[in-house]
């Protein structure tokens, strides 16, 4: 079985093969929404502000979200994030075959995919350690999850950008509406038998307080979800601005774009795969260093690629390094977080992910508006490391202060 062990269970197979079809559409539809802003307002800002949009429900509601999915069924929350993430990609679809070619109702839904995305993600997660029995596999399981994720990313761009050059935006958006069928058709046939803990009678404040506080106690688990803030709002933005390389830059149409967004599934997919052959016990804050280095001199090579072809390995290094390093933090804080606790430890990751991501998109498309897109991604990979540096600063004198505490006891 080796890499493919954690599909020997029952659920986990379900989730894993609904996820390889839908996220195929769900790729689909972000490159059909990015180039389609990028197309009539020829604007980086703009295109920052709909990433921003659709990702900064997630800074504000993670938290909430975590202690709402710790509270509650995690399955039925799944299954109603995903109907409704359904209709709201129908409704780009409708909106898009009538021609409406609105920037505020594509805004509007960006925001409800984010609103939406808050809880499904944080139960997504948090549901993972319940699909697997043998919780030896469940980093494999992590990782699998990721590595059908990225290869979504590698096959849907592809797809996309054919089918943004022949039959339009409203043929991706309608394929990834018709894609959620298969994941609630997976959940349905599931047999999950959840271990029910008792609600809290607290104020969710404090419950969510909580969470605050186990993180604070635990600081292995804080200085993963604070690298992973300050990556998203300076070094991650460089892939809101791929659009931007594939149209000025490379003066590339639909179809160079679907390659930028390729080059970095292809690069996202290998460093999946190789996330899914880590034995039990690897080192996996030696993994977030040395991938979060890759990620940032691959970052600063693409903002000074002289070629089309030199700037998509550039681009499929960077997601290489970037998957490593967000895979090896989620698999930490999954593998380690109280069980009690995961929901809440889960949210506060996605929070530093997907919630500081949109603040990162804004402001980097803004100072590309300003100073150029190339200058600004090459700052990008150079923040990288200097955050690189601090997280292995702090690892180090951590480190040191455990080991003095041992040998005083």
């Amino acid at each position: 079985m080796g890499i493919f062990r954690s599909l020997k269970h029952y659920n986990y197979r379900l989730f894993f093969t609904g996820q390889a079809i839908s996220l195929v559409g769900t790729w689909m539809q972000r490159v059909a929404v990015s180039w389609l802003v990028y197309q009539i307002t020829e604007s980086a800002f703009l295109l920052g502000l709909i990433t921003f949009l659709s990702l900064i429900p997630s800074l504000v509601l993670a938290p909430y979200a975590g202690s709402y999915v710790d509270r509650h069924n995690k399955y039925k929350i799944l299954m109603i994030t995903q109907i409704i993430l359904m209709l709201q990609a129908g409704a780009l679809a409708v909106m898009i075959w009538f021609k409406v070619y609105d920037i505020f109702w594509i805004a509007a839904l960006s925001l409800v995919q984010g609103l939406v995305n808050s809880f499904d993600v944080t139960a997504r997660q948090s549901l993972m350690v319940n699909l697997v029995e043998d919780k030896e596999d469940l980093p494999n399981a992590i990782a699998l999850n990721s590595s059908v994720f990225n290869a979504a990313r590698l096959v849907g761009p592809a797809l996309a950008g054919v089918i943004l050059s022949t039959l339009g935006e409203d043929m991706c958006f309608l394929i990834n509406f018709l894609s959620f069928i298969a994941v609630i058709v997976c959940l349905v046939m599931m047999k999950l038998k959840l271990q029910e803990h008792p609600k809290s009678r607290e104020n969710i404040w404090i419950d969510l307080r909580k969470g605050y506080d186990y993180l604070k106690s635990s600081p292995d688990l804080a200085s993963m979800i604070i690298m992973m803030a300050a990556s998203s709002l300076l070094v991650i933005p460089f892939t809101t601005l791929l659009p931007v390389f594939a149209k000025d830059i490379f003066n590339g149409t639909a179809t160079t774009f679907g390659w930028f967004e390729s080059a970095a599934g292809f690069g996202a997919f290998f460093g999946a795969i190789y996330m899914a052959t880590l034995k039990v016990n690897q080192n996996l804050q030696k993994i977030v260093m040395v991938s979060g280095i890759l990620l940032a001199v691959s970052v600063v090579a693409l903002a000074i690629s002289p070629s089309l072809i030199l700037a998509l390995i550039c681009t499929g290094l960077a997601a290489l390094g970037l998957m490593a390093q967000t895979s090896s933090i989620n698999t930490y804080l999954q593998t380690h977080a109280d069980d009690l606790m995961r929901g809440r430890t889960l949210s506060y990751y996605i929070m530093a992910y997907q919630g500081v991501l949109p603040i990162g998109s804004l402001l980097m498309g803004y100072l590309a508006h300003q100073f150029g897109t190339q200058t600004v991604v090459a700052f990008e990979g150079l923040a990288g490391l200097l955050i690189v540096g601090a997280f292995i600063y702090n690892e180090k004198h951590r480190n040191e202060i455990k080991n003095n505490a041992v040998s005083l006891t």
